[in-house]
């Protein structure tokens, strides 16, 4: 694949066009870190003046003198000064801490560096970013949050599954693992009797209820065995007539069956059509629904697409519109880039699946990602925009953009139905601010000086003296 790191710079370029330029994944080149480092010399020229202007003015100042004076204050002062002045650098330092550990906490950023981006840097000659996010979350969340919340750990029958007993038992044979859990098979043996069976079964006239379970599982399980075997129209005309002729059976998600077979058919506009359907604000979402979404998008600019070229000219609208499709897709599902993507091994997809967890990745990845494949450019896109949702979602169980908050319970249940040898996946912990290590560290070193100072005078004395004269010479010197 490309290289992505002229990514970075397309962020700020991006900025020009009408449409809200989405925020792309950090990593940068060379190029564009030379172009970033030059473009943010106005602070360090600032900086160099102003050393010049201290040098020029070092004798009508007396700074030989006047730091001499200070030197000889300093000597004279007890090591009990300097206990309550490190002692109280370190209770102030900690109490900022504890401040930006809060406010990033609730807010998912640092409080110092939203301060220093905001107001700072315009009076040093910095440029704010323009680039807004994907829209407002009042204006642009799901309005499923209440309806989803009450089933957000529900277990699904994976769609897309048509593995056989023989087909898993050649996988324990030649791996010498066991590819499902006693939980994945028990709830296939729960779905099997509650599907063929009806709660008014001891009424004759009931029947009717049963058979019509029993038809669409036989006509759903043919059409899948027909994508199997590379009959693929045929397999489509089924699915179409049970969607057609049984439309409230919604809960069992032929369409993304259909959505697989259509994209193997690369009839690209068939389906968009069935995505305006079912990928509606009223409808259960899905890994299959909104990365195939992204898919499409993705494949009008792809093929031309070019980190180098973006970071220079910046987003066009229909590349904008791909990357916000992309970092859709990956806040719903954010474990599936990494598969696609090849970064992370598969293994065979569980018989039932957990919406948004990783579970679900596995099972679109298995089936999907020849699709990603088959259109060029189209995994090069996503490897250059999916880690920029996160920057987007800064706290993601406790706030969402464009769906409710990510489900705290997927990692618990994703453990149940996959094997015990897979690496389940979890959702990405966002990484410390700079401030936080550096308020932490600050209250931690100055504490360990104050401590020092208190237990050991003499030796902490001669350490202070020594680095003032240090800095007076080298003061002297310049």
């Amino acid at each position: 694949m490309a290289d992505c790191g002229g990514l970075g710079g397309a962020e700020t370029a991006a900025a020009s066009p009408p449409a809200p330029a989405p925020e792309l994944s950090p990593p940068l080149g060379w190029r564009e870190r030379l172009r970033a480092g030059l473009a943010g010399t106005g602070a360090s020229l600032w900086f160099v003046a102003g050393l010049g202007l201290l040098y020029a003015l070092r004798v009508p100042l007396r700074l030989c003198e006047n730091l001499a004076a200070v030197t000889v204050f300093l000597n004279s002062l007890t090591p009990k000064f300097y206990v309550a002045l490190t002692g109280t650098s370190s209770l102030i330092s900690g109490l900022i801490f504890i401040f930006e550990w809060w406010y990033f906490h609730k807010h998912g950023t640092s409080f110092i560096e939203q301060v220093s981006v905001n107001h700072l840097r315009p009076l040093m000659g910095g440029t704010e970013s323009s680039i807004s996010e994907l829209g407002s979350p009042s204006r642009n969340r799901e309005s499923e949050t209440s309806r989803q919340n009450l089933s957000e750990c529900k277990v699904w029958r994976n769609p897309l599954n048509l593995f056989r007993g023989a087909e898993y038992r050649r996988y324990t044979w030649v791996t010498g693992k066991e590819p499902l859990t006693y939980y994945d098979m028990n709830l296939s043996a729960q779905d099997h009797q509650t599907f063929f069976t009806c709660d008014t079964d001891f009424l004759r006239p009931s029947d009717t209820g049963r058979d019509t379970n029993v038809l669409v599982y036989i006509k759903r399980r043919l059409a899948m065995c027909a994508r199997k075997l590379g009959r693929i129209r045929e397999a489509v005309k089924i699915m179409r007539d049970l969607m057609k002729e049984f439309p409230p059976l919604t809960m069992l998600n032929i369409h993304e069956n259909l959505l697989e077979s259509l994209l193997e058919l690369q009839a690209y506009a068939d389906v968009q059509a069935v995505l305006a359907k079912y990928d509606d604000i009223s409808l259960p979402k899905s890994a299959a629904i909104c990365y195939t979404a992204a898919l499409l998008k993705t494949r009008t600019v792809s093929d031309k697409f070019s980190p180098e070229t973006a970071s220079r000219r910046g987003l066009s609208t229909a590349e904008i519109n791909a990357v916000e499709a992309i970092h859709r897709a990956v806040e719903f599902n954010p474990h599936v880039p990494k598969y696609l993507l090849e970064m992370k091994s598969l293994i065979l997809p569980p018989e039932h699946i957990l919406k948004r967890g990783d579970s679900e990745a596995i099972a679109y990845a298995f089936f999907h990602l020849q699709h990603w494949k088959r259109i060029e450019g189209a995994l090069n896109l996503l490897q250059c925009t999916w880690e920029g949702t996160f920057r987007m979602i800064p706290y993601p169980l406790e706030k969402g953009h464009l769906f409710y908050p990510y489900p705290s319970c997927t990692e618990t249940a994703d453990r149940e139905l996959l094997p015990t040898f897979h690496h389940v996946s979890v959702y990405p912990k966002k990484e410390l601010p700079f401030f936080i290590h550096f308020t932490a560290g600050l209250c931690s070193s100055t504490a360990m000086i104050a401590l020092l100072t208190h237990q050991f005078p003499e030796i902490m004395g001669v350490f202070a003296k020594a680095v003032s004269v240090i800095s007076r010479t080298c003061v002297e010197y310049l």
